[in-house]
């Protein structure tokens, strides 16, 4: 049956030197249309006030271009040159600049990292004396998901340096590479050897190296470095209870090897061409510019650390393997390997996907942080150009949203629900108000305020909060920044005597981002002197 409808389509190639540009024109035209059809549907399904797209294909710019505004309620429009914070997506660029170094012969991938920081150290001495650059950057460690996360984000006072002092109190989790857990901390470590080898600070090293060199003029390592002339920046927001907040301030400025960059689709397209041309960017004459060798290319994206396949991956993704290479996830993706990674701050979410072999790479950039949203329009993406059936992908994940919502809500009910009412402190409420210090945080203090204990991180101000009793010695820390979405259990452990021994905190929501790692916190009375 398709064989007369193919005979036509050649005959009128034939009849045309045109032909089959007309045909591919409309080809691309259609996609097009569809993918900008999905994003109007994903803003209004999402509550997204701003997003930014752009395409490459067979190493052209099939689409560059934003969508919607700035900031909810304003009139300014989102544009290709629109900066949007790439928070994670940055960590690839780290690794790129790692790389350099490795062509230079500056290191190796097999290099320890205590031979360039003799003060980087890890719970485990073995660890300690073991960890090389590969394992820097392939979220191996052996510590929890997020560990430490608390020392950089939200925005805090504390310095690389104490990162560095603070990575050997965490607690371990897992064996030495058995497994995965995305630790960001590792590549604020991966900055400081970049400044360490290149005599500069990062910020410098990634301006000059990558985006000087492909003209990526709007780009700045962090939104402090963006001139105030420049106006052409989107506002974060969270959506809360329905409505959304702007917000701001989250932005990694002293950790910015981890993910601090502002970036625009228009750039990062510059961008994803060298990726996909494996490091070249541009000919000098006879010689090619490069990034990093080819060589390099490969090695970021080879598999480096397993991560399961889901049964939903696995069916509607047709995945086989999943993996963390070097500043990329990699995976199979109806039988072609995809290399992409993900970013997110308080209000703003990115994706990058990349399939080398198709010539293919995307980036969508988004001023609210509705991780449903970009996962809708690369699925549509990679449904448009690998020709798989047609599919209401923002549907799907609205689908996916609202019954993650309802997990939700069911969670806190229960949680609510589970407290018993008779329950009674075993202390006065002033004995609870104390400064508290923790091994690799530093102090957190508990006042006593109008009868209300009131909490506050010493080197995170916007951590400021009021405990409600739930149960026994339990209370529920409030923030009282709703938009962080992140109420804690704090539990007041006792002595035999009946002094408190040491707090301990966790999140009350299983949704409350990983980044959160109040669970690692071990609290003890300042005055224990422990």
């Amino acid at each position: 049956m398709k064989l007369p409808y193919a005979w036509l389509w050649v005959s009128a190639l034939l009849c045309s030197p045109l032909g089959f540009a007309k045909v591919a024109d409309q080809t691309v035209s259609g996609k097009i249309a569809n993918i900008e059809l999905s994003v109007s549907k994903a803003m209004a399904a999402f509550q997204v006030p701003g997003i930014a797209v752009a395409i490459i294909k067979d190493n052209e710019v099939v689409l560059s271009k934003g969508f919607g505004v700035l900031k909810q309620g304003s009139k300014e429009k989102v544009n290709a040159d629109t900066l949007f914070g790439i928070a994670s997506n940055t960590k690839a660029m780290t690794v790129a600049l790692l790389s350099a170094l490795v062509d230079e012969g500056k290191l190796t991938w097999k290099t320890k990292v205590i031979d360039i920081i003799p003060a980087f150290q890890l719970p485990d001495a073995y660890v300690t004396r073991e960890f090389t650059i590969i394992d820097l950057l392939s979220h191996n460690s052996g510590l929890g998901l997020g560990a430490g996360d608390l020392m950089i984000w939200p925005e805090t006072t504390l310095s690389n340096q104490d990162v560095i002092k603070g990575l050997k109190y965490l607690p371990q989790v897992s064996s030495f590479r058995s497994e995965f857990a995305y630790d960001n901390l590792m590549y604020v470590i991966a900055g400081e050897i970049i400044a360490k080898l290149t005599g500069k600070p990062w910020q410098e090293v990634i301006q000059s190296r990558i985006f000087e060199p492909l003209g990526m003029d709007n780009t700045r390592a962090t939104f402090s470095l963006i001139p105030k002339s420049n106006q052409n920046v989107a506002r974060a927001h969270v959506l809360l209870d329905g409505e959304l907040h702007v917000v701001g301030g989250n932005f990694l400025e002293r950790f910015s090897s981890a993910g601090s960059v502002a970036s625009s689709v228009n750039d990062m397209a510059l961008w994803l061409k060298a990726q996909l041309n494996l490091g070249q960017y541009g000919v000098d004459g006879v010689k090619a510019l490069r990034l990093f060798s080819e060589q390099k290319s490969h090695e970021m994206w080879q598999a480096r650390t397993l991560l399961p396949v889901s049964s939903q991956a696995s069916e509607q993704d047709k995945t086989h393997f999943y993996a963390y290479a070097l500043g990329w996830f990699v995976k199979d993706y109806h039988g072609v390997k995809v290399v992409q990674h993900t970013g997110g701050i308080l209000g703003m979410v990115s994706k990058v996907v990349m399939v080398p072999e198709e010539n293919l790479a995307m980036v969508i950039l988004t001023n609210q942080q509705s991780g449903f949203a970009f996962n809708a329009l690369s699925q549509q993406i990679l449904t448009e150009y690998l020709e798989q059936p047609k599919k209401d992908w923002v549907a799907h994940y609205a689908r996916l949203q609202k019954k993650n919502n309802a997990n939700k809500k069911a969670q806190l009910a229960k949680v609510a629900a589970a407290a018993d009412k008779s329950s009674t402190l075993s202390l006065p409420l002033a004995s609870y108000a104390q400064s508290y210090v923790d091994d690799w945080y530093g102090e957190i203090a508990i006042s006593l305020e109008n009868n209300h204990l009131v909490m506050q991180f010493a080197n995170t101000p916007i951590l400021h909060g009021t405990l409600g009793h739930y149960q026994h010695n339990t209370f529920i820390v409030r923030w009282d920044d709703r938009t962080l979405e992140a109420d804690a259990y704090v539990n007041f452990n006792l002595n035999p005597n009946g002094s408190i021994s040491y707090v301990s905190m966790k999140a009350v929501s299983w949704a409350t981002d990983f980044s959160f790692d109040f669970h690692d916190l071990k609290l003890w009375p300042k005055s224990s002197g422990q």
